[in-house]
Formats: C-alpha cells, sequence, structure tokens
C-alpha cells in the first residue's frame, strides 16, 4: 500500500510518499516547501497538490495505488468535518476544509489529525509505542500537547479535544504556557524552559550576580533558549543544570496526573525530553516516586521518542492509513 503524508507547519510544509510494508512504513520520497505567513491557504493547498502530482509521477506511483492521503497540522481544527479552524501558527488559515478540498481534487480517502495526535500514531504504530494498547504521546517542543492511544485506539474526546494537557496548572505561579501562568507546558516546553531560565536570571541579578547563562545570551534576556540553557547543563554550569531540574520536577508531577487518571503502558516523550533525557530524568523520577500511584507507576515505562527528527513524516503517513 502507497500512501501521502501532508504536513503543514507555521514555517514550512512538507509532503511525503510512503509504503507500508510488513516491517513497517517505508518512507520513499519527501519534499518541502516554505509555508509563508502572507500566502493566502488555497495557494498553498495548490502547492501541496503540485508537489503531490510530480512526487508520484517521479516515482511512478498511479495515482490510483496511493490508499490515502494523511495531513497533520497544528490545532484547533475539527478533524471530522476536515476543517482547519485558525491555528496560531497559521492565522490565515480560519474555516479551511482541508479534506474535501484534496478529496474532490483526486478522489482520494483523506484524513486529518492535530500534530500531536499524528506524532502518538506515529509513535504507537512505527516507533517506542509499538506492541502496547495504551500510549501516552507527549511532544515537548515548542509547546506541550498529547495524544492519547487508550485500548488500541486513538482517543479523541467529545469534542476533539481531549490530550491538551498542557494547559494543566501544576503550579500558582511559573512560567506562562497556553496564557496560564504555571501550566504544564510553562514548564515543560522549549518556550517554558527559555521562560524559566529568564525568572532564574532575574533572581541571581537581584543578589548582585552576573549568569554566565546571561553572559552567553549577550546580556540580553529574550535571547535565552532552551538550547542554550541544555548546552551550559551540559557544560555543568550549575544555574542551568537547575533550571533543567525543576523542569523535570514538573514534569513528573504532571505525568503522576496522568498516570493515575489513564494507567498507560508507556508514555513516549519527544523533542527536548529526547534529546535532553540525561537532565530531566533524575528529578522526574524522584517527583514520579512521590506523588504518582506506585502500582501504576510500576507498570508504566516512560521512554524518549524513537522517530525524533522523522517525527513528522511517519506522523502524516500514519494519519494517511486511518487505521487508528
Amino acid at each position: 500500500m502507497y500512501y501521502a503524508g501532508f504536513d503543514v507547519g507555521g514555517t514550512k510544509c512538507a509532503v511525503c510518499l510512503g509504503q507500508e510494508l510488513p516491517t513497517g512504513m517505508d518512507i520513499l520520497a519527501r519534499r518541502q516547501f516554505a509555508t509563508g505567513r502572507d500566502k493566502h491557504p488555497y495557494s498553498i493547498l495548490e502547492e501541496f497538490a503540485d508537489t503531490f502530482v510530480r512526487m508520484i509521477e517521479e516515482k511512478n506511483i498511479p495515482k490510483q495505488e496511493i490508499a490515502g492521503i494523511g495531513i497533520s497540522c497544528g490545532g484547533p481544527l475539527d478533524t471530522k468535518a476536515g476543517v482547519i479552524h485558525r491555528p496560531p501558527n497559521l492565522p490565515l488559515w480560519d474555516n479551511i476544509p482541508i479534506i474535501s478540498y484534496f478529496e474532490e481534487k483526486f478522489g482520494i480517502p483523506v484524513h486529518l489529525q492535530n500534530d500531536a495526535n499524528a506524532c502518538a500514531i506515529a509513535e504507537w504504530k512505527y516507533g517506542a509505542g509499538q506492541g502496547h494498547q495504551n500510549v501516552l504521546f507527549f511532544t515537548f517542543g515548542t509547546g506541550l500537547g498529547a495524544g492519547l492511544i487508550l485500548n488500541g485506539k486513538l482517543y479523541e474526546g467529545a469534542c476533539g479535544m481531549a490530550g491538551e494537557a498542557g494547559h494543566i496548572r501544576l503550579a500558582k505561579a511559573g512560567p506562562m504556557g497556553y496564557f496560564k501562568e504555571g501550566s504544564f507546558e510553562g514548564f515543560c516546553s522549549g518556550g517554558g524552559i527559555a521562560n524559566l531560565g529568564r525568572i532564574y536570571v532575574k533572581e541571581e541579578q537581584s543578589q548582585g550576580k552576573h549568569p554566565l547563562l546571561l553572559q552567553k545570551a549577550g546580556d540580553d534576556p529574550q535571547n535565552i533558549t532552551a538550547k542554550l540553557i541544555g548546552d551550559l547543563a551540559d557544560e555543568g554550569d550549575d544555574l542551568c543544570r537547575r533550571i533543567y531540574e525543576k523542569s523535570g520536577e514538573m514534569l513528573g508531577a504532571g505525568l503522576s496526573v496522568m498516570i493515575d487518571i489513564l494507567n498507560p503502558d508507556i508514555i513516549v516523550i519527544g523533542s527536548i525530553y529526547a534529546r535532553s533525557t540525561h537532565l530531566l530524568e533524575p528529578s522526574m523520577r524522584r517527583v514520579l516516586e512521590q506523588e504518582a500511584l506506585p502500582q501504576s507507576l510500576e507498570h508504566c515505562r516512560i521512554v524518549p521518542a524513537k522517530l525524533l527528527d522523522n517525527v513528522g513524516d511517519y506522523a502524516a503517513l500514519s494519519v494517511a492509513t486511518g487505521s487508528f
């Protein structure tokens, strides 16, 4: 079976072709192009269509042999109606009927999922969650979202909003995420770790100190990033190690809630966690052992994502299969 995946992003879009084999999904080709914040959505849809047609022609794959097209896009969106409802990173994409557009154009079944759900399906089918029936996936990238595979099926909730774990408030005060101070996303995301770094730097400055983190950021707190903090933590900087330790603690607190409620087999965490497990895991584990129900925690494995930089391609292709 051949499939096509369309990954719609705020800065770039990608089209990939895949063939599902007994051993998994084999990615045959991939192309990307700039989204362009000022481009009209329909001009971008046309670019997706043109790119797809060129790719299948180059691979000598007849259109009728493409079993499905999968679309991964940030929410909010209506997966049943197939409509994108103005995601924050795509402000012009308001009420765009993306499924009907491509189904009418190509006569191929089209499926749509938000990016966290799509990544969850990908890790479940082809990555670290293979072989498990209850899988939680957390993005831990620019923001924090979750995809829930429960009893062998994607769980979307009553109106498709399940998995918005980043909105959970973990503390009365703390970095801002989801427009909520002290939220799960506020502590456990790239933006959240950067904001946490700014808070810690301000505290150091109030004590008359000039921390290395601020120096490396050119004395401009707005230049502080999660990557810079992680790099300095790896070099042994105490302040940066404490920032990641705090993020790990709050990761443990948030995961404890999810473990107690959903009792998963495995939790897969992507992006920053996958790259910085060594910085986050010790404090995460400490809090998990204090907070989570022992039986549920003992049953649950917590692992970094396996697909990493390829997750976007596998995510869209896994949505294309329609089997979730």
